[in-house]
């Protein structure tokens, strides 16, 4: 930071300390010249060109250098050309390190901000009409008009920073850069706002003398004004930030029309009304000199789908060469009619799991460091680390062999191989392709930018195999213009890689076999030379890199020996280097080879500087001395200014430092290490490998993330497991892999070297077979990760897998034409226990003599993987054979054959000999059955008769290979070649199909998924698709049906099929039966056989359109699937896979033998589940299952105990008697109770919603309770609060957010949900009361958004708030929303209005605080009167940054003070008049891992699974501190035995394997140990103090030293098992025999417990013991209960444990005995347990949710459920009278009295 000196005072004329013109210190490039302006009678500087990085002048000249300018102010004289753009660029430093840049420009539209970027618009004369266009849309103040004259421009640098970048302090100036078209005078800094209407000595005879802040212009800095004139009449002045100013807009004094209000500036942000919103259209122009492009299509989908016209023609054609990145949909139709397959586009691209393709090589950062991309064959792929979320960019037709960026991420290059090598320039933030050309090569090797994006060399092989290099100029390919060729050249070298030179466009660098050369472009010619390798001419060089040094902006003489010194950017290596960076970093490049040599060439001296020769870590030692071996065969270099990373053959990434010493990071990977990219903060390094797995390596935590696995050859085949969402694939490469589409994480791994050819997951069971290219059928079960089955009945490939759809059948169909069923029913869960050697009889071959027919199957492979399909209701089989002519129709239970149909002869009028490759059965029908035939058709079959219904022609390009109907039997999807089509099941539109392209190889399987939300094709890789078209039941219309309403609902089968009301309209329909055309609700079969399901009665439902009656009646949807709403407003539950015993014997409230004391926490994870009466002083909030009365004056708390799920949400009567709760869904349906706040008795249960409630609302005279469900149940039922009997209910189609009664009228209420608002009025009549529901359409200004939280205001208005963060205003009585603004970046989700202050909660963690009092004036009739106020507005009057997202909020009366619950778990004290918030209730977040007691009970510890570490006082139960590690997982924690408050210190396990010890009375990190690699699971004080017994996930436990942190002994007797327990307790150890003062414990996850005894003082340790229990295999679906033991408190020669075994129990072992002296039956299997010092009393916590509490004297037992999850820790207080459980987040403190 540069210091104040005297020098600058009072200013400093920079271009006269920096000599501008001389050019020295500062710097010019393109057109920048002096004339004299007559204007100001003086020289100036004139700078012209076409854009700021073309023609420009900075000082000072180098990036290295800064001008160290102290001054607050600077003062530009400039003045802009009219019409043209301009451009002021400073970078400045703050006093906390950061450089901030700081942009002023015409050329902005609008302002833009990071933590480094400032972006202000600017406007100049010429864009004034501009600004009147668009100050209805814009949601600041519009910009005022710069005029295009002298101006002297005051910039307050510190108030820049403080305003915009949250309170940020300005230290100095770095450097100056002005640009583009503009003339300037002279620039000056200074402390003192100056006036520019004249000098010191004009000043000075009228008086105005200078102040400490104020003063006149310099001398040299005056502009001259004639006599008798005004100052500004001739020039303007402007000051930037205006006083007030808060957002973008730049002020100018003089200007009477664009001043600002700064009171009204002061954070309020612009509201418009409804009407006065403009629509603003932008229209892209193309450039004539791209390759041939389509016309303009739809791109607002995100998909790959265009509309049909675009291409016509007689047959089908692909249009695969566009500047879009969408696919190109073509129909196949000659004519283009209205009608057509809705909605359009069908399908839209959500996720692409793979890597590669052509290579796996390509892998870049974004500039931010946020997002990897990376080609997926012929796809280009975005996805973003934290969340997976991918962007696509497609358009090439091959695989894409090469990626490049620029240097700010802004463009993106991509290249694709095959004959027609086409290169591809995209903008990566809107994802649209700027110009696409040809290289004419076979394939594109590499692809590289310069740093500006100004240029872009390719390298590539033509036909005869000489390497081909081209640099085209790419400057102004974002603004529309052309790419043309700079250079090109042919050449034998052979190149592996080439990369643009940062510091200079024009030089380039390649290396490849035997050569490193240096290339540079002059006068359109590329010239090279090579570099002089000496000795080690014969290497492969497989990449070159240069140094972080390298600034785009230095110039190549400055880049010298001496000249330059780097910086570093991690703290970490800082340490790990002692501060030192070689200086030849940052002029040097970096080869590297495929021996292991690393070469250092200097490029000013065009020679190797050094050579080093790497080595693993494990032979560097014993080769340090050697020129002989083996050294790393490296594939890939990066380098930081901090690390060098590498990638190499033997599949590590390694971090080396810059001298290359040794390694001090490395990570192993499966396969070779590809390429690697180091993040441009230096935080994380991009690792692929050659396997197709793609990952990065957190350098500060060294954890390593994947981001991809893939297949490395051709997926063969699917199958969809729906129930839970996982995918499993069969791949050429040999593997099974098992993936989430949700996460699209790899779950499961099959390696075989037997290749897979089909696949099949089982209908319900976490069971999926695959069929082998030997004919082996294998059956898995995920659960166990074991293999079931293993059959061998087939000769040649398994072509055809199926299961049935009741999940009791599995059929097998091999390439030697062979049909196999194997009964897959599952036997009792005692039966498979019993007999677990045979449990493969579940899928045993049935005998029979139609079983195992050779010749049943069509042979050959050409039909896989889907050569089989079974029928819906499991009756029938279908499949291609006894020859390829021909389809068989089979019994399922029989293999009887029941129908044959010659497929060659149902076509007459071709002589063409068709032949059957795919069928498939209709999903809803049985009786249609779908043949893909080698003719390009596709027929429907009916199944009784073998009649053809209707036939298909031209279905692809080439034959289809796979298909698929959806579940509604509304769509079919076919697959041929590269592309995916969808069609009109029932073909009656003129355009009946869409098609999908986006494979570059031949799609091998398509099909819908469970459910038909999507769609999976497979073939290069796995496309996961959006199925747009919702899904509908399948109604039986009552005109067109023959069957009586009896008939239908007695579940017997119809006799005959109903006559069709409407037939089809069949495309190219040849022999078609009319009497055999089906209806589209067919029967499903009269045969007794096929076991028909009943028929089902639906109600119907109509959808609700602008300001209707709701019907009040609770209908329901059936078939029809809810997706939960795009808002964190809606409640969902934490996701509990636990239940809650029923059989738990609780005890009476007077023979508990303990008693809640404290709840810790509050559920973040709530939704309005906090409540607060200030007038009667209630405050209540939830926590699980437990409503927590605390009375804020005294911290005392009252527990309302009575549900057993996590509760949602709460509501207090107005008179603050009854206190309203509701649970989430328990068995049928959720509970609400109704509570008498001051007695705390629970006056009524009310149950009603089948799924959780949402929200809670009681009326305005408390006579009603409003209750609302969720998503998935959106009814809306009105309750008595008298009597709590249901009055009336009400459904909605779709789902309600929040829910409000009126604060002034009892009867009127109000509803937001999705896009709409709901108006509600109650119409009592006598005992009669009805609910009358009217709804509203969310404006379309603020787009199709979910309405997400509402508040009333007065009588009249009515507030809303949108996912979006929009605040809508609605008239009550007209139900018309006339007012709207943005309030919000993020979702608001709580609203609440007092008077005329408005509270807004949303997800961007913001409170703000609004001004409403002119909304009064806004409303239709205030216009309609004509008092409209325009002068006023909305204004935010505050705003608080909380914790975490709101999720609840209560303020008193005049919205002075409140509290407000964040999902943070933190309950905040408001206090609006003094800006101040106040942690009223603390809790952790995520799961807690442990709990620790200390010693003298002062104070206890909790750690969580979100890294956090936090000490709280007892009894008080505050928090006094807390420790957060991030991107950390805390698993463990102890204490210390010492008493002393200054010695006092804690100690905690983290997932990376460290230690860290932190000092509680400094609340500071005292010491940080790494004695494990893996995350810790269990840590423990000896008894002494002196050592810390740890262990690891890999069953390692190191004993290390509590005073300076060195491991003294490492102990590998549990390795392979995680630790579960470590205890230590002091205890002489005579008595066994042994020497030692401490005996200590371990426990692993494999059910052993070993005892030692130890004496750390002389490092003595020895084995006492070791325990291992029997135990059966573990089968179920979740992981084993766990290993736990104790000593026992009183004796500690008696070691209590509970495990996994035979039998639930507690075993009593004596280590003197050796031997169980007693054992205690259980119920449940243990999770955790704790035993009491005092009173023989064991805790105990069990998955089911019960905590018991047992007397081991005697075996008497109480149980006790106030928690709504499974309990993972449970803990005694060192005194025996305390005992805290713990349940997910849950923590309870409990009274013990004993038993």
């Amino acid at each position: 930071m540069a210091s104040k000196a005297e020098w600058q005072d009072p200013y400093v004329n920079v271009f006269k300390l920096f000599k501008v013109g001389e050019w020295k210190k500062s710097s010019k490039e393109g057109d920048v010249s002096t004339y004299m302006d007559k204007t100001i009678n003086c020289s100036v500087f004139r700078i012209k060109g076409s854009g700021p990085k073309e023609s420009y002048m900075r000082i000072p000249n180098s990036n290295s250098q800064s001008l160290g300018l102290t001054g607050r102010y600077i003062y530009l004289l400039v003045k802009p050309f009219p019409g043209k753009s301009f451009m002021i660029l400073l970078e400045v430093l703050a006093e906390d390190g950061r450089v901030v840049r700081i942009s002023l420009s015409n050329t902005f539209k609008e302002f833009k901000s990071t933590p480094t970027s400032l972006y202000f618009p600017i406007l100049s004369e010429s864009d004034q009409d501009s600004v009147v266009k668009t100050k209805a849309t814009s949601k600041l103040q519009a910009p005022v008009c710069l005029q295009v004259r002298w101006t002297c421009l005051m910039i307050d640098l510190q108030g820049i920073l403080s305003t915009y970048l949250n309170h940020l302090y300005y230290s100095h100036l770095k450097s100056i850069k002005l640009c583009s078209y503009m003339c300037v005078k002279n620039i000056f800094t200074s402390d003192l706002q100056l006036s520019p209407e004249g000098s010191h000595h004009d000043l000075k005879p009228t008086g105005l003398a200078s102040s400490a802040t104020t003063g006149p212009m310099p001398r040299d800095m005056v502009f001259p004004v004639p006599k008798g004139r005004s100052w500004h009449d001739f020039y303007d002045y402007v000051r930037f930030p205006a006083e007030g100013q808060h957002f973008n807009v730049i002020d100018n004094d003089n200007n009477e029309a664009g001043s600002t209000n700064p009171t009204e500036n002061e954070g309020s942000s612009a509201v418009s009304s409804i009407p006065e919103l403009a629509e603003v259209l932008t229209q892209q122009e193309s450039s004539p000199n791209q390759l041939p492009s389509p016309p303009p299509c739809d791109t607002s989908e995100a998909g790959v789908h265009q509309e049909d016209d675009l291409c016509k023609g007689d047959t089908e054609e692909e249009c695969v060469e566009s500047p879009f990145q969408h696919p190109v949909y073509v129909s196949f139709s000659e004519d283009t009619k209205e009608q057509k397959l809705l909605p359009d586009p069908i399908l839209r691209l959500r996720r692409i799991i793979g890597f590669g393709g052509a290579t796996t090589k390509c892998a870049l950062w974004t500039r931010s460091g946020d997002a990897v991309v990376y080609p997926c064959h012929a796809i280009v792929v975005s996805m973003k680390i934290d969340c997976n979320e991918q962007r696509f960019f497609i358009g090439h037709t091959d695989k894409v062999s090469a990626l490049a960026f620029n240097g700010n991420s802004t463009t993106l290059a991509s290249a694709q191989t095959g004959n027609y090598c086409v290169v591809r320039v995209w903008n990566y933030l809107k994802g649209n392709c700027l110009a696409m050309f040809r290289m004419h090569t076979q394939s594109v090797i590499s692809l590289s930018f310069s740093y500006s994006g100004g240029f872009l060399c390719g390298v590539g092989k033509d036909s005869h195999n000489k390497t081909l290099v081209v640099v085209w100029k790419t400057a102004n390919v974002d603004k529309g213009g052309t790419v043309s060729i700079s250079a090109k050249t042919k050449t034998d070298v052979d190149i592996k890689t080439m990369k643009i030179a940062k510091f200079d466009d024009s030089r380039l660098v390649s290396c490849g076999r035997d050569n490193i050369r240096l290339w540079r472009v002059r006068n359109g010619i590329l010239r090279s030379c090579p570099i002089n390798l000496s000795d080690y001419k014969s290497m492969e060089f497989t990449d070159v890199v240069f140094g972080e040094g390298d600034s785009p902006d230095q110039h190549l003489a400055d880049r010298t020996l001496s000249g330059n010194k780097s910086v570093f950017k991690s703290e970490l290596l800082r340490i790990k280097f002692k501060n030192h960076i070689p200086l030849w970093l940052s002029h040097f490049r970096f080869a590297s080879s495929q021996s292991g040599h690393i070469f250092e060439i200097d490029y000013t001296r065009v020679v190797i500087r050094r050579v080093r020769w790497l080595f693993p870590a494990q032979q560097q030692e014993k080769l340090a001395f050697s020129k002989f071996g083996q050294g790393i065969a490296i594939n890939s270099i990066s380098v930081s200014s901090s690390f060098c990373a590498t990638g190499s053959e033997d599949g590590y990434l390694r971090l080396w430092p810059l001298d290359f010493s040794s390694v001090f990071l490395e990570a192993e990977h499966e396969g070779p290490v590809s390429v690697v990219s180091i993040s441009s903060d230096s935080m994380r390094v991009l690792a692929a490998t050659s396997t197709g797995n793609l990952g990065f390596l957190d350098v500060t935590s060294r954890g390593y993330s994947t981001l991809m696995r893939s297949h490395t050859e051709t997926v063969l085949g699917f199958s969809v497991d729906g129930i839970r969402r996982h995918l499993t694939t069969a791949s050429s490469d040999g593997t099974v892999r098992i993936w989430s589409m949700d996460s699209l994480h790899q779950l499961y791994d099959f390696v075989s070297e037997d290749r897979p050819c089909s696949v099949a997951f089982h209908p319900s069971e976490q069971i999926f077979s695959c069929g082998f290219s030997s004919g082996i059928v294998k059956v898995f079960d995920i659960s166990c990760g074991k293999l079931m089955a293993e059959h061998n009945h087939h000769q040649g490939d398994v072509v055809g897998l199926a299961f049935a759809p009741n999940g009791k059948s599995m059929y097998s169909a091999g390439s030697d034409g062979s049909l196999t069923r194997y009964n897959s029913s599952r036997k009792d869960n005692q039966m498979i226990r019993v007999v677990l050697k045979v449990k493969q009889c579940r899928y045993r071959l049935i005998p029979s003599e139609h079983d195992g027919l050779g010749g049943v199957v069509a042979r050959g492979t050409g039909r896989a993987p889907d050569a089989l399909t079974v029928s819906s209701d499991s009756c029938c089989l279908a499949f291609v054979g006894p020859s390829e002519y021909t389809i068989t129709l089979a019994n399922a239970l029989s293999l009887e054959e029941c129908l044959r149909v010659d497929v060659s002869i149902l076509d007459a009028e071709t002589n063409f000999l068709d032949s059957a490759l795919k069928v498939c059965f209709s999903t809803a029908s049985p009786e249609h059955l779908l043949v893909a035939t080698s003719a390009n058709k596709i027929l429907w079959v009916n199944t009784k008769t073998g009649c053809l219904l209707r036939q298909v022609s031209k279905v692809h390009k080439h034959w289809c290979s796979s298909l698929a109907v959806s579940e509604d039997r509304r769509f079919l999807v076919t697959a041929g070649h590269n592309a995916v089509k969808v069609w009109d099941y029932t073909m009656r539109l003129h355009m009946n199909s869409q098609m999908f392209i986006g494979h570059s190889q031949p799609i091998n399987q398509v099909s819908f998924t469970p459910g038909q939300l999507g769609v999976v094709s497979v073939g290069d890789a796995i496309f996961l698709w959006d199925f747009l078209a919702n899904p509908v039941d399948l109604l039986q219309p009552a005109a067109s049906s023959a069957v009586s309403e009896d008939q239908a609902c007695n579940g017997m089968p119809r006799q005959g099929a109903p006559t069709p009301f409407s037939p089809p309209q069949p495309l190219n329909v040849s022999a078609t039966d009319t009497q055999e055309m089906e209806q589209e609700v067919t029967a499903i079969g009269s045969d007794p056989s096929c076991n028909p399901k009943p028929a089902t009665s639906f109600l119907k439902i109509t959808e609700l359109s602008d300001i209707t009656n709701l019907n009040s009646s609770h209908q329901a949807f059936p078939g029809k699937k809810l997706v939960r709403p795009d808002c964190y407003r809606h409640f969902i539950p934490r996701f509990n896979n636990s239940t809650l015993d029923k059989a738990a014997v609780t005890p009476q409230p007077a023979e508990a033998g303990m008693q809640l004391k404290a709840v810790i926490g509050y559920n973040g994870n709530g939704r309005g589940n906090m409540v607060w009466s200030p007038g009667q002083g209630l405050f209540a909030y939830s926590c699980g299952s437990v409503v927590v009365v605390e009375y804020l004056n005294s911290g005392h708390q009252r527990h309302l105990q009575g549900h057993t799920e996590e509760i949602s949400c709460l509501a207090v009567s107005n008179d603050a008697k009854l206190l309203a709760s509701a649970a989430s869904k328990c068995n049928v349906r959720s509970i609400i109770c109704i509570w008498d706040i001051q007695s705390g008795a629970c006056l009524h249960t009310i149950s009603y919603h089948r799924a959780a409630v949402q929200s809670l609302a009681f009326s305005k005279d408390d006579a009603f309770i409003l209750s609302v469900g969720d998503f998935s149940d959106p009814v809306v039922a009105l309750w008595s609060s008298k009597t709590f009997q249901m009055l009336t209910g009400v459904t909605v189609s779709t789902p309600i957010h929040d829910a409000a009664f009126s604060p002034s009228e009892p009867a009127q209420l109000a509803c937001v949900g999705s896009r709409s608002v709901y108006f509600g009025l109650i119409h009592n009549s006598g005992q009669d009361v009805n609910l009358k529901v009217t709804t509203a359409r969310a404006p379309a200004e603020v787009g199709n958004v979910e309405m997400t939280a509402l508040c009333y205001h007065s009588d009249s208005l009515l507030f809303t708030a949108t996912n979006r963060g929009h605040l809508c205003v609605w008239d009550i009585k007209t139900q018309r929303c006339f007012m709207t603004w943005e309030a919000d970046e993020g979702e608001i989700g709580i609203l609440l209005c007092r008077e005329n202050s408005l509270l807004t909660g949303s997800n961007t963690h913001w409170l703000r605080l609004w001004e409403v009092e002119a909304v009064q004036g806004m409303t239709p009739q205030a216009t309609a009167l004509g008092t409209k106020d325009s002068g006023k507005s909305v204004v935010l009057k505050q705003e608080i940054m909380l914790d975490g997202t709101t999720v609840s909020a209560a303020f008193d009366n005049t919205m002075d003070m409140g509290i407000v619950g964040t999902t943070a778990g933190t309950l905040w004290y408001i206090d609006w008049l003094n800006s101040s918030s106040v942690r009223l209730v603390s809790g952790h977040k995520n799961k807690v891992n442990d709990l620790a007691f200390h010693p003298d009970e002062s104070h206890f510890a909790t750690c969580s699974e979100d890294g956090s570490l936090r000490v709280w006082s007892f009894p008080g139960n505050e928090l006094v501190v807390q420790f957060q590690v991030l991107n950390q997982s805390c698993s463990c924690v102890c204490w210390s035995s010492s008493s002393s408050k200054q010695r006092m210190s804690v100690a905690a396990g983290y997932g990376d394997g460290t230690l860290r010890i932190f000092r509680l009375s400094t609340a500071e990190m005292e010491r940080k140990l790494q004695p494990h690699h893996v995350a810790v699971t269990a840590v423990q004080y000896s008894a002494n103090g002196d050592v810390i017994i740890s262990g690891g996930k890999n069953g390692v436990i190191a004993v290390s030293s509590a005073r300076d942190g060195t491991t003294l002994r490492v102990f590998m007797d549990h390795k392979g098992a995680a630790i579960s327990t470590i205890q230590c307790v002091n205890e002489q150890c005579k008595d066994f025999g042994i020497m030692g003062n401490e005996l200590w414990l371990a426990t692993s996850v494999d059910r052993r417990v070993s005892v030692w005894t130890a004496d750390w003082f002389k490092y003595r340790c020895s084995l006492l013991d070791w325990l291992t229990l029997p135990a059966p295999p573990y089968c179920q679906d979740d992981s084993p209960p766990p290993s736990l033991a104790s000593f026992c408190p009183t004796d500690p020669s008696l070691v209590i444990y509970t495990t996994y075994g035979v039998e639930k129990e507690l075993s009593f072992y004596s280590l003197s005995m050796k031997t169980i002296i007693k054992k205690i039956t259980l119920p449940h299997w243990a999770t955790c347990f704790s035993l009491s010092s005092k009173s023989q009393l064991i805790a105990l916590g069990s998955k089911e949710r019960v905590l018991k509490l047992i007397k081991w004297t005697s075996g008497r037992f109480q149980d006790f459920v106030q928690h709504s999850d499974s309990l993972q820790t449970c803990r005694f207080s060192p005194s025996g009278t305390l005992l805290f459980s713990v349940a997910h987040n849950e923590i309870l403190l409990w009274a013990v009295q004993g038993l």
